[in-house]
């Protein structure tokens, strides 16, 4: 018999690590190839880690509510076979040249497993994941010196080893207290909750929020704080697309076995838009712009347990209306039964939000960061409206639609909003009958 050290994999560019949620098996479990076998949680998803060998699980060396880095591992399964594997096919990762000792390590994260759900309030310029945030928590790190600490990580983003090695270079100098902050011109909302107590009444419930509820409400506070939002607002008449999705949803059913949804039609008509706007396609980086090459577009999607999820349709514009349908159901089925992985969720440069899928006829979605716009589209209703026909107007039966943009006024004004939203609504309006499926 031979030892296999299953090890964390790869999840997209600019994860690193993830935090183990539950085992699906116990030390001492026979598990199959492909099983899964244990389920983790990053920024971005949850999901599930499989297992690429048949064999017993003998020793779990990740915990629930522990962190494990990318190419770590997590478990040790005896397989059939001679040897021993000590570093995985698929990921290769090398230790930090110089790393704190066994009792910092030992003294920092052993709180960490019921620091996991406390607030930590920095500011929305600092990117920090769940474990540096608990770490600087658990250790009183002020804000002033998160932002002394060179990071090492993907685009100097602080990691684990950076924070861990500032700790033990820290020894017993005195916490460094936060500078006087200036009054600024403008002044900025915490993204943390108010410090004001909360008055709670005989009988009222107090609901913790989810792990996955902390991390929207976080990226949402930020998304405003960065962005200057404006929205324009515009009624469309979609009666064409409605009448051709009637006539060709049942034969794409058949012959594909796939639903066909407004979804695939709303993104082409968007992907269109942005083909001929691409400057509402980037990104802020400080004083740049960052013009995106691909069109990767996000589909906001709401999950059983009432969060919320965006997975990404990746180079939309090289899809047909059928492949855009396929991948639209793909990521829709995966979203609402966790089985999305992380890159899924990773790379939007555009979002659509169908609020009409709940009856609404309007929203003022926010703007995921980096992205600098999003649509949200409504309800279609059935409405009197008036035609201009050769014969003079007439009144008629219209299947109409508000459509709501918001941009980041930062980079995007009212002339690129406004004309990249006309041209959704002009494309959508001029659906053509007979376009193929």
């Amino acid at each position: 018999m031979a030892e296999y050290k299953l090890l964390l994999p790869s999840m997209g560019e600019g994860v690193m690590e993830a935090t183990i949620i539950t085992w699906l098996f116990n030390e001492g479990d026979n598990v199959k190839e492909d099983d899964s076998v244990v389920e983790i949680a990053t920024d971005k998803v949850d999901s599930d880690v499989p297992t690429p060998v048949s064999g017993k699980i003998v020793k779990i060396l990740k915990q629930k509510d522990e962190v494990a880095k990318v190419g770590e591992a997590i478990a040790i399964l005896e397989i059939e076979g001679e040897g021993e594997n000590t570093v995985s096919e698929e990921v290769k990762t090398e230790a930090p040249a110089s790393a704190p000792d066994t009792e910092t390590l030992k003294t920092i994260e052993e709180p960490l497993k019921t620091a996991a759900s406390s607030s930590v309030e920095f500011s929305g310029d600092l990117y920090l994941s769940p474990l540096v945030k608990s770490i600087a928590q658990q250790e009183n790190i002020s804000e002033t010196e998160l932002k002394s600490i060179k990071g090492s990580g993907l685009e100097g983003r602080i990691t684990k080893e950076d924070i861990l090695a500032y700790v033990a270079s820290r020894g017993s100098q005195p916490v460094q207290q936060a500078a006087p902050v200036q009054a600024a011109s403008t002044p900025q909302p915490a993204v943390s909750a108010p410090a004001a107590t909360i008055p709670v009444s005989a009988g009222d419930e107090i609901i913790p929020m989810d792990r996955m509820r902390k991390i929207i409400a976080e990226n949402m506070v930020k998304a405003k704080q960065i962005a200057p939002h404006v929205t324009s607002f515009i009624e469309t008449d979609v009666t064409n697309v409605v009448k051709w999705r009637n006539k060709n949803k049942a034969v794409f059913e058949k012959r594909e076995g796939e639903k066909l949804t407004f979804m695939p039609i709303f993104v082409k008509a968007v992907v269109k838009a942005i083909q001929d706007f691409p400057m509402i396609n980037v990104s802020v980086n400080g004083d740049n712009i960052i013009k995106k090459k691909n069109i990767n577009i996000g589909m906001a999607t709401a999950l059983p347990d009432g969060n919320l999820i965006v997975p990404v349709i990746k180079n939309a514009d090289q899809l047909s209306l059928s492949g855009l349908a396929k991948a639209i159901n793909d990521l829709a089925y995966r979203a609402r039964n966790k089985k999305l992985r992380p890159e899924d969720t990773q790379g939007a440069t555009y979002t659509i939000s169908n609020v009409g899928s709940f009856g609404n006829l309007m929203g003022t979605p926010i703007i995921p960061q980096p992205q600098v716009a999003i649509l949200a589209i409504g309800a279609i209703v059935k409405k009197p409206a008036v035609l201009e026909t050769a014969d003079g107007d007439v009144i008629a039966i219209r299947n109409l639609m508000f459509m709501s943009h918001s941009y980041d006024h930062r980079v995007v004004d009212g002339s690129l909003g406004g004309m990249m939203l006309k041209h959704v609504h002009d494309y959508l309006e001029n659906w053509d009958l007979n376009t193929e499926i």
